[in-house]
């Protein structure tokens, strides 16, 4: 029995024309379309292949994974697209930095990590954290060599600061040691470096904080700070010894300046003495009659030069050479000379 009320349902080919995909598909597909489309996908496969080598980086090349050439400096460049070649850029300018012992947060606060406890040589617990600075010396070991460099450099730089810990004593590595604990591990670091072939190069390591634990710490300060105080004081005496012993070697040598002065003027004194000794000697010897006279005459004028002179009669006797004649010396009267009267006007 056949369905009246039902309406007629419509088939597949009311929604797509056949027809009309066969068209489209022909139209699209042609064989100009498909080399075009072609040779689109190769040319952008192929400009893959170029990269660009930024200021103070290296490009390393691999070809089906062996590395071809030598680095490539900074600049625009071109490898064969992937996956013939491939390529790594490495930035070998940029200084790397590594915290051990610590970790620095956000808010720039530092977080003591348990790494950091370590035993010194005298059998003593130290905290020690440990900043280091370093660059990418080897691009090609940096990337092929080891997996993770820098993890490779954290694991060293822990290894080299317990042992350069270890070597010394905690006074030593809290005080004047603690520069030289800082090359002991730069040393041993780049040396495990250098072993592993990592490429890395150490510029810096400092040591932020060397301190006991909590529990002992106000004393081994009191400590640090008697052995700072000593230091100054040694370094105070020092320094007033260096200005005491200059001050007393200049005195010194003044006086033998001073004395070896006078020894030269005596000595030309003397000298020239001897010459004139010598030269009224020679005068003397010439006419000895005349040279004593004149002698005894220049000594009386040079003796009585500032004395009193009397002349006294010899044939007058009595007490009168005995006597103080300078007292007995009347004052010379005063010369009264008389003026003459005013002329008359």
């Amino acid at each position: 029995m056949r369905r009246t009320n039902v309406p007629n349902e419509s088939g597949l080919s009311d929604f797509l024309d056949p027809e009309w995909i066969s068209r489209t598909l022909r139209h699209w597909l042609s064989p100009r379309r498909i080399w075009l489309l072609v040779i689109g996908v190769a040319g952008l496969w192929l400009l893959s292949g170029v990269y660009m080598v930024g200021p103070g980086e290296q490009g390393l090349v691999l070809t089906f994974g062996r590395l071809t050439g030598e680095p490539r400096q900074s600049g625009l460049h071109y490898r064969l697209p992937s996956p013939i070649q491939s390529k790594f850029v490495v930035d070998t300018a940029r200084v790397r930095t590594a915290e051990i012992g610590y970790l620095t947060e956000a808010g720039g606060q530092n977080v003591v990590l348990e790494e950091a406890q370590m035993l010194t040589g005298d059998e003593n617990m130290v905290v020690v954290q440990l900043f280091i600075q370093y660059l990418v010396q080897d691009p090609v070991a940096y990337t092929f060599h080891v997996k993770n460099a820098d993890a490779v450099l954290k694991a060293s730089a822990e290894i080299a600061l317990r042992s350069a810990v270890g070597q010394n004593t905690i006074d030593f590595t809290m005080t004047e040691g603690r520069v030289q604990a800082q090359e002991q591990v730069k040393m041993l670091l780049q040396a495990l470096l250098d072993k592993y072939r990592t490429g890395l190069l150490v510029t810096e390591t400092r040591l932020l904080a060397v301190d006991p634990p909590s529990e002992v710490r106000d004393a081994f300060h009191d400590v640090v700070r008697a052995f700072e105080d000593r230091e100054r004081l040694v370094k105070e005496s020092e320094g007033y010894a260096e200005q005491v012993v200059p001050a007393a070697r200049g005195e010194a040598a003044q006086m033998v300046l001073e004395a070896e002065a006078y020894r030269e003027q005596r000595l030309i004194r003397a000298e020239g003495d001897a010459a004139r000794f010598l030269a009224l000697l020679a005068e003397y010897l010439k006419s000895p009659d005349v040279m004593r006279e004149r002698l005894y005459l220049e000594s009386i004028e040079r003796i009585l030069a500032g004395a009193d002179i009397f002349v006294l009669d010899t044939g007058s006797g009595g007490v009168l050479p005995f006597l103080p004649l300078t007292d007995l010396t009347p004052p010379a009267a005063p010369v009264i000379v008389p003026t003459e009267p005013a002329p008359a006007p």
